[in-house]
């Protein structure tokens, strides 16, 4: 498929490669020089693509390459979870997105990863495949003003790309502001896209969420945010569990956990599955010191007990 002529200013650096963009206006075609350096699961740096709002990753959970959308580029979030990778992390919200930007820059990654050597000089072989395009990045995606324009910009610039046919729009997100009107808006958007919510729950105790999470959000609004996206949008939890000052979580919380989801589901909830994982990648936030990865055998008895419900679990220890 012909991909419409567009302009493209600067120097860009996709996956820590130098590039010089260079766009056939007539054939709508960007070719970009480069050296290069291999994307490992471990590195989901936002800087690798030198671009302001999309990066790429080798996921885990996806499967393969998730382009990456962060529209937090300025470190912001409302909540701070104590596993937090992100550099500098304040509290806020997402700045003004510059769609515009956004738009070129999405453009010009697709080209190199589908007429490229990107995939073959950049990604180990096991991984090779584009999986999904995911908002995430560096806060809180839908704390973005502009998350239903985003949606539907990305949904426009899929259809002018020969892209996978099961290519999944996922959205990472606390869900701490489903309620919003133009979020809602963006997530049936997204259900039209194959797109999926990746919804967070780390603990269902105020004590848990206070601690992992740094927030005070009820688990009646946690709960009823659940519902409205899952009503909108096919929806997964993502819940990452790890010990703190070498104690494992306690039967209290994981009961609690069991408990609230069985709840969930009795009362007619719509889940896809639970994305269980733990810590691959450092925290760097203060309490990094404090945090443990648990084993493999304590990963899956807990995976064991939420498959009890009648639940998917996908385990990424």
């Amino acid at each position: 498929m012909q991909v419409p002529a567009f302009a493209i200013v600067g120097r860009y650096a996709v996956a820590g490669i130098e590039f010089q963009p260079a766009c056939d206006q007539h054939r709508g075609i960007v070719t970009l020089e480069r050296t290069s350096k291999l994307l490992h699961v471990a590195d989901h740096s936002r800087n690798r693509a030198g671009m302001t709002y999309i990066y790429p990753v080798v996921s885990r959970r996806a499967g393969g390459v998730s382009i990456g959308v962060n529209l937090n580029p300025n470190n912001a979030c409302n909540w701070r979870c104590i596993y937090c990778q992100v550099p500098d992390l304040k509290r806020g919200t997402a700045p003004v997105i510059d769609l515009a930007k956004l738009e070129t820059e999405l453009r010009t990654f697709l080209q190199e990863i589908l007429h490229g050597d990107f995939m073959q000089k950049q990604v180990p072989p096991e991984a090779r495949r584009v999986n999904d395009i995911a908002l995430s990045g560096n806060g809180e995606p839908t704390s973005a003003r502009e998350f239903e324009q985003v949606v539907e910009l990305i949904g426009r610039v899929q259809g002018d790309y020969d892209l996978p046919g099961n290519l999944k729009l996922v959205l990472i997100t606390n869900g701490s502001l489903i309620d919003r009107r133009g979020v809602q808006a963006g997530l049936r958007r997204m259900a039209e896209l194959n797109g999926e919510v990746w919804f967070k729950l780390d603990s269902v105790t105020r004590e848990g969420r206070q601690l992992i999470n740094n927030t005070r959000m009820s688990l009646k609004r946690m709960r009823e945010n659940l519902q409205m996206a899952a009503r909108l949008c096919p929806t997964w939890l993502q819940t990452c569990v790890f010990g703190i000052d070498n104690a494992e979580p306690s039967e209290a919380e994981l009961v609690a956990y069991i408990n609230f989801v069985g709840e969930y589901l009795r009362q007619g909830g719509l889940l896809k599955g639970v994305l269980l994982y733990g810590l691959a990648r450092p925290s760097l936030q203060p309490e990094a010191p404090r945090l443990t990865n648990l084993s493999q055998a304590r990963m899956d008895e807990f995976s064991t007990r939420i498959r009890a419900l009648g639940l998917t679990v996908k385990v990424n220890p």
